[in-house]
C-alpha cells in the first residue's frame, strides 16, 4: 500500500489540507484571487471554502478600497498550529522532533503491528 501511494505523483488534498492552506496564505491578508491562485481552487470551491471559513470564524473579511480582504484570525491560527502537530505525528517515516528513529511499527503482511 505504501509504494502505491509513494508511486503516486499526483496525491489528492483533502479537506484539511486545503482549509489549512488556504489560512496559511491569508495570515497577512490576501484578496479572493490571490487565494484561489495559490491554493489551486477553481472560483466555485474557493467559494465555498472562504464561506465555510467565514462561518466558523477562522478567517474574516475586511473591505478595503473596494476589495475584500481575507485575512486569519486567532482561532484560524490555533488551527494552522493544531494542523501542524497532527501533520507531524502522522509523518509516514515515523520520525518527529525529540524521538529516537526507531519506529513503533512494523509492516506484518499487509498489516501494520505495534512493535513489542
Amino acid at each position: 500500500m505504501k509504494e502505491v501511494l509513494e508511486s503516486n505523483s499526483r496525491k489528492r488534498r483533502d479537506r484539511l489540507y486545503i482549509i489549512a492552506d488556504i489560512l496559511s496564505i491569508a495570515k497577512s491578508g490576501s484578496l479572493k484571487t490571490q487565494i484561489m491562485y495559490k491554493a489551486n481552487l477553481s472560483f466555485a470551491q474557493l467559494n465555498e471554502y472562504l464561506s465555510f471559513l467565514l462561518e466558523t470564524k477562522l478567517i474574516v473579511s475586511n473591505s478595503r478600497a473596494e476589495k475584500t480582504v481575507y485575512k486569519v484570525t486567532s482561532k484560524g491560527m490555533r488551527f494552522l498550529q493544531n494542523y501542524a502537530k497532527i501533520r507531524d505525528l502522522l509523518k509516514a517515516d515515523g520520525k518527529r522532533a525529540g524521538e529516537n528513529s526507531t519506529p513503533i511499527f512494523t509492516l506484518d503482511g499487509n498489516c501494520y503491528k505495534i512493535r513489542d
